[in-house]
């Protein structure tokens, strides 16, 4: 799934579209660009971001309880204050409506910190006792699969079901590389300071923690060694996020007895059964010396150490959810990794838990409360005014064949459509939730969700799921569903809102729907066909073509400094660059065939191309933690916002010409040297 962003967007001051609405003459006229955000002493071709946002940024820093604050960040603020009345709501009438008692009784059990207190460890002890008598590799093994079938998180191993992609009509069983606890596996292998003193701060977190659990300080050491020692091993084992990109690189299918045979300590036909997974024959590994690796250190290293590695699994898991010492201790190490000063308040965080655990019950609330159904069908007729702008310029590229183009349009013309909430909802009867046991509801519905998902064997494909929920703050593309999904509150200022007008619209939502779009057609979702199978449509010397365009993009991104010395990286965030600026460039294109474009009238003292670019500009602002920022750079596929807001800008023309940028403005690129793709 490709995402427009990892948390989507913010507004000086968030327009709720779907409340209420007074009579017009009671309406304060909104100022969709607002000159008061603005910091207007800085040129335009110097830094658009910080003209465009600039006082609003010095104006809105990060909230003691947030990592970033910007667009997405007080929309997403919305959709949780939202979610939060409709699950108080739930709580209270839990007993007298079943439609919504179960998720009024997983909030009534999260808010219950006093009986979550009373608890300490205890709802993880059992496990922890069961796993300290194991006897062998295979009954360490057998517990992993039991841990992962109960929904106990458990990352050392990464298996799912989802569609082959080079064949979308069938579900297969999928293992990737997986095994650290911390976000990226560089943490384990650089030595520069930050990963140093992270971890530093991580052998910490894994002695308090163990200390937590009753054993005494020296056991605990002892323990937090074993764990680092194997996840640095693992660690090593795994491919750069980088690599991971590669489609083909990661697609080796293996029958289970061929896979068995690179890893003597896993017959990997049996595993599957304990894992539920029956009645396939093949399986897709990410990375297959990952697994090598695994196998070797199985029995390379002590049993005792793959015990205690094990029993920090589900510490790990369950930590933000057991009693107060926990939690504190958790976010302890958390603001080591993202610089957070205060802790995220109980509601919001169950009110999210639950969005993520029943998020069709509670997207059904959502929707009936806070969506207008209008807006689905303005959202219909943009999706469509942008998919007939992107086809019109693919037709015009004078750099591809006309056997690649047509190829290129039959995609296009096969995308799915998705917006606002699913036809279908998810069906939750066979959750039993209980007021008392937070914990235990957290695993039963993670074990609904692995059966729903092994279930799926030897069906035919649904492609009426979803990837996101309604109140999700967010837009993605699926490659292997050839689909563009937009959950219902995305559709909100900045992006999207009835009052405003067109220029605003189409460089808020329009921008986010070329977006998606355009990740058909990145470095990634241009090796899948229209049918949604990894399958090369391209002729040989439009790839070139393609590659020779795409590099220049990751140069231009390389440049771009984030924090002291840190970069962003061109590479990693390619397909993200290459789906803004293909979103920006449509979304312009589609906005020059409205009234108001064709009109040229100012608002506000602006033109109706300079509100297009101004609010693109403001979708993308954003303060956010050094600490954060600084984990971003390595494990977020998405630049930085003012890489975002900034890197399209120099390579489109039209905004050149709206704020007159010349030769001598810092942001100034020759027109010859101005990037063009889609």
């Amino acid at each position: 799934m490709r995402s427009v962003g990892k948390i989507l967007i913010a507004a000086s001051v968030s327009v709720c579209l779907f409340a209420f609405t007074p009579p017009k003459d009671k309406i304060k006229k909104k100022k969709f660009i607002d000159p008061v955000n603005m910091d207007q002493s800085v040129k335009p071709g110097e830094n658009f971001y910080l003209y465009a946002n600039g006082n609003w940024l010095k104006n809105n820093p990060v909230p003691a309880s947030q990592t970033r604050w910007g667009s997405f960040n007080e929309l997403a603020q919305l959709s949780t204050q939202r979610l939060q009345t409709l699950l108080q709501d739930a709580a209270s009438n839990a007993a007298k409506n079943p439609k919504v008692q179960k998720i009024g009784d997983f909030y009534t059990s999260g808010m219950d910190s006093a009986g979550i207190e009373a608890k300490g460890y205890q709802p993880i002890k059992a496990e922890l006792e069961k796993i300290s008598a194991l006897k062998s590799v295979d009954g360490l093994l057998d517990e992993v699969a039991y841990l992962r079938v109960n929904g106990v998180p458990m990352s050392l191993l990464s298996i799912s079901i989802g569609q082959d992609r080079k064949d979308v009509t069938k579900y297969i069983a999928q293992i990737g590389q997986s095994g650290i606890s911390l976000p990226d596996r560089d943490y384990y292998l650089k030595n520069d300071p930050r990963s140093t003193g992270i971890r530093k701060a991580y052998a910490s977190y894994l002695t308090n923690l163990f200390s937590l659990t009753g054993k005494t300080g020296a056991e605990a050491t002892k323990s937090a060694d074993a764990v680092m020692r194997i996840e640095t091993a693992l660690a090593k084992a795994q491919m750069s996020r980088v690599e991971m990109r590669d489609p083909y690189k990661t697609y080796n299918k293996f029958s289970w007895n061929d896979l068995s045979a690179t890893t003597p300590s896993i017959n990997w036909k049996s595993y599957g059964d304990k894992l539920m997974i029956k009645g396939m024959d093949s399986v897709i590994v990410q990375n297959p010396s990952f697994l090598k690796s695994m196998d070797l250190l199985l029995s390379a290293l002590p049993l005792d150490d793959w015990k205690t590695y094990l029993q920090w699994q589900v510490i790990s898991g369950a930590a933000p959810y057991l009693s107060n010492d926990f939690v504190k201790e958790n976010f302890t190490f958390n603001q080591v990794l993202t610089g957070q000063k205060g802790m995220t308040p109980r509601p919001e965080r169950i009110s999210r838990l639950i969005d993520g655990s029943l998020g069709d019950l509670l997207g059904q609330l959502y929707v009936e409360k806070y969506f207008k159904p209008e807006a689905k069908q303005r959202m219909q007729e943009l999706v469509n005014n942008l998919q007939q702008t992107f086809a019109d310029r693919i037709k015009k590229l004078d750099w591809m064949s006309e056997e690649t183009k047509q190829r290129g349009l039959e995609k296009l013309n096969a995308f799915t459509k998705k917006i606002a909430y699913p036809d279908k909802w998810k069906d939750y009867a066979t959750i039993a939730i209980r007021k008392d046991d937070f914990l235990g509801n957290i695993q039963q519905t993670n074990k609904f969700a692995y059966q729903e998902m092994v279930s799926r064997i030897g069906k035919p494909v649904d492609k009426t799921i979803w990837g996101m929920t309604p109140p999700t703050i967010n837009a993605y593309y699926s490659p292997t569903g050839n689909e563009i999904v937009f959950p219902a509150a995305i559709l909100q200022f900045p992006f999207f809102d009835f009052d405003a007008d067109d220029a605003v619209n189409y460089g808020g939502i329009g921008a986010v729907i070329g977006h998606e779009m355009t990740h058909g057609f990145d470095d990634q979702g241009r090796q899948y066909a229209g049918s949604g199978n990894l399958s090369d449509w391209w002729t040989k010397e439009d790839a070139d073509k393609f590659k020779s365009r795409a590099d220049r993009v990751v140069a231009q991104y390389n440049d771009f400094t984030v924090l002291d010395t840190l970069h962003v990286n061109g590479r990693l965030t390619l397909g993200e660059n290459l789906a803004d600026l293909g979103g920006l460039s449509i979304a312009y294109e589609a906005f020059t065939k409205t009234p108001e474009f064709k009109a040229g009238k100012k608002i506000d003292g602006f033109t109706p191309t300079q509100r297009f670019f101004l609010n693109w500009a403001q979708v993308w602002r954003s303060n956010t933690l050094p600490e954060t920022q600084a984990q971003l750079i390595l494990v977020d596929p998405h630049s930085p916002g003012m890489a975002r807001a900034n890197g399209p800008l120099v390579n489109i023309d039209a905004w050149y010409d709206a704020f007159n940028i010349k030769e001598g403005d810092k942001m100034y690129k020759p027109k010859d040297e101005r990037i063009r793709i889609w």
